[in-house]
């Protein structure tokens, strides 16, 4: 690897990234030229969906090694395949030291849209060790015809917005952030989330624990059982939770929509695992058994 900064989303180019074409012997898996000597390492920083499927397709890989690094919110995360870490990295400069220490070849970030301090760090750790990074991003929720949307920039405006959309809400914007809602008083919260929401919640909130994905059938049923009048989410994307949008819009309630936090300067997105690996030079290629 080259030492020096290079943008956190350098695009594929011949001697710019870690992995090229089919290796000389034709496996198809690719090889990259900074790791003749050993298995390509490639960093993710994982958390969702797209995480673990660019995981499984990488580790399957013959010559890349995989390391998934989880944040430790979720006490039981699901098994990942290749290898995993658990907890922070100490900011942008011990994620530096990371790569250089483990000899990354490449990062990927896959954190939650709204990961923004996460992603900031690794643009930076990226520019600071010259190791190219990718940012999978899938794509975020439009409204369709129908659809009562109210965009917002935070949880703090959606908080605002609430008194005048009604007084039973859905809140799913997971476990975290809550507070932004502690004040409110006079409206009863319907908190979905994986493990139990941090404190202060609003007084009047009951918990509801469960993991998606969810089906239309599901939401419709928990929105009309608990009476809710107006939900909030964030544009999180993805199939798994969007049963929820499609439910409030056959019920006619009203959705406060908190937008996604933008991307560090220079920074763009893929929208999918196969973005990602085109990225990573492995366009036109499958994984062995795929």
């Amino acid at each position: 690897m080259a030492a020096g900064s290079v943008p956190a989303d350098a695009p594929v180019a011949a001697g710019s990234v870690p992995f090229g074409g089919p290796d000389p012997g034709g496996s198809g898996s690719g090889r990259p030229a900074s790791a003749a000597s050993g298995p390509a390492h490639v960093l993710i920083l994982g958390g969702t969906t797209e995480a673990r499927r660019l995981a499984a397709d990488l580790a399957a890989r013959p010559g890349v090694r995989v390391t998934t690094s989880l944040a430790g919110r979720v006490t039981w995360p699901a098994a990942l395949p290749g290898e995993v870490r658990t907890g922070g990295f100490g900011g942008p400069d011990g994620l530096a030291d990371w790569l250089r220490t483990h000899r990354v070849d490449a990062l990927v970030d896959a954190t939650h849209p709204f990961a923004a301090s996460i992603t900031d760090h690794a643009a930076h750790a990226a520019r600071a060790t010259g190791v190219p990074a990718v940012v999978l991003r899938r794509p975020g929720w439009r409204p369709g015809p129908g659809d009562r949307w109210y965009d917002v920039p935070s949880l703090a405006a959606a908080a605002e917005a609430l008194p005048g959309l009604g007084r039973r809400v859905f809140l799913s914007t997971g476990r975290l952030g809550l507070a932004a809602f502690a004040g409110l008083t006079g409206l009863h919260f319907l908190v979905r989330s994986v493990e139990p929401p941090e404190p202060p919640l609003p007084p009047d909130t009951r918990v509801v624990l469960a993991r998606g994905p969810f089906t239309v059938t599901d939401e419709t049923g928990l929105l009309r059982a608990h009476r809710i009048d107006v939900l909030v989410t964030k544009d999180s994307g993805g199939e798994a939770t969007a049963a929820k949008l499609t439910a409030a819009r056959d019920l006619g309630l009203p959705v406060v929509v908190v937008r996604r936090p933008p991307l560090p300067d220079g920074v763009r997105a893929e929208p999918d695992v196969a973005g990602v690996l085109a990225r990573l030079g492995f366009e036109g290629t499958t994984a062995p058994g795929a």
